[in-house]
């Protein structure tokens, strides 16, 4: 090892040391929780390969949870998290299921964690991770005693805000960063990328784009060739078509799915016009479509007519290969950036 190579590490393990010793793992990089792909497989192998897995509970009931964090223990003793979606209807019983197994993270996404949801999960002794779309949110998210945030930018696959990541990064890092421990996420697929938001105070990175086409990855060989066909400008956002409905948009990559999306939010718009369904019940329904959509293209392989979510950073995928060799290259690709900054 060069001396710029060996002073890079240094400094990498260093600005990383805040997130890892919040994690507990050896690398502070989380992989981001993709329903169907972020389960047993991926997620252990993560853990096992120094980086933080995230179960995707999405739309799971309670009882797949409970198989789901029971098969992952036995495949890691390294440390992982669960990632449940605040507006389930039952939420309550699934942080009871995390409690269960001493699930050590919970990580909430979709909206701000409903009344006594933070308690409930700190009662168990679990750190509580949530998302911060803007620099309000996360302030009033710190007040409410959450232990840590993700920042995630536009680019992100998936559900998404409508601010980029470098300009959240630079709008909340600076004034929460030394509150709570901040992990950036959205649109990173290199090292160069981490090392630039470690600079900027960030305690660790998500990124679950860059790991869809692990080998480890159960995602459908047809899911994964479409993901190393990609360019970043073929992961688009969906359109909301009516301002009534509270959808938030979905990036993923463009196909016929994205259309049937549009004619699903007719259909629910409509549901509404009648008064068949309530909002929230509306908003459930577009939830459970693309749980539908999502699990036809990544189980099933029907690339056409599934939800092909996957971020920016998708251009940046270009084989197919295992875990420990990606998060070894992002280590070396971030090292290498912060030694020549010493140099």
């Amino acid at each position: 090892m060069t001396q710029t190579s060996s002073i890079g590490a240094a400094r990498l393990s260093a600005r990383m040391a805040r997130g890892t010793a919040f994690l507990g793992s050896e690398t502070a990089i989380i992989c981001g929780a993709m329903s169907w792909v972020s389960e047993r497989h991926l997620v252990s192998a993560i853990s096992n390969a120094g980086g933080f897995g995230l179960i995707a509970c999405g739309a799971m009931t309670p009882e797949l949870l409970d198989a789901e964090i029971a098969a992952t223990k036995t495949m890691t003793d390294k440390p992982f998290g669960v990632n449940l979606i605040t507006m389930h209807p039952g939420l309550f019983d699934l942080i009871a299921v995390c409690a269960k197994h001493q699930v050590t993270h919970v990580v909430l996404a979709g909206g701000l964690p409903p009344a006594g949801a933070l308690d409930a999960i700190k009662a168990s002794g679990a750190k509580v991770v949530c998302f911060a779309p803007a620099l309000s949110l996360a302030k009033k998210l710190i007040r409410s005693g959450v232990d840590a945030l993700v920042v995630e930018g536009m680019e992100a696959g998936g559900h998404i805000g409508p601010v980029s990541t470098s300009v959240l990064a630079q709008e909340i890092l600076p004034e929460v960063a030394d509150k709570v421990p901040v992990f950036v996420a959205g649109g990173i697929g290199r090292g160069e990328a981490i090392a630039a938001y470690l600079d900027m105070g960030a305690a660790g990175v998500q990124l679950g784009t860059r790991f869809v086409c692990a080998t480890e990855s159960i995602a459908h060989a047809n899911f994964k060739k479409a993901f190393l066909r990609a360019s970043a400008r073929d992961a688009v956002a969906s359109v909301q078509i009516d301002p009534r409905l509270p959808v938030i948009p979905v990036r993923a990559l463009k196909n016929a799915g994205g259309e049937l999306f549009t004619a699903k939010q007719r259909e629910v718009a409509q549901l509404l016009d009648e008064g068949k369904v309530a909002m929230a019940e509306a908003q459930l329904q577009i939830e459970h479509y693309w749980a539908g959509a999502l699990r036809r293209a990544v189980i099933d392989g029907d690339v056409e007519h599934g939800s092909l979510m996957a971020g920016q950073s998708v251009g940046m995928v270009t084989k197919e290969e295992p875990v420990a060799e990606i998060i070894a290259l992002l280590m070396a690709e971030a090292a290498t950036a912060l030694g020549q900054r010493a140099a």
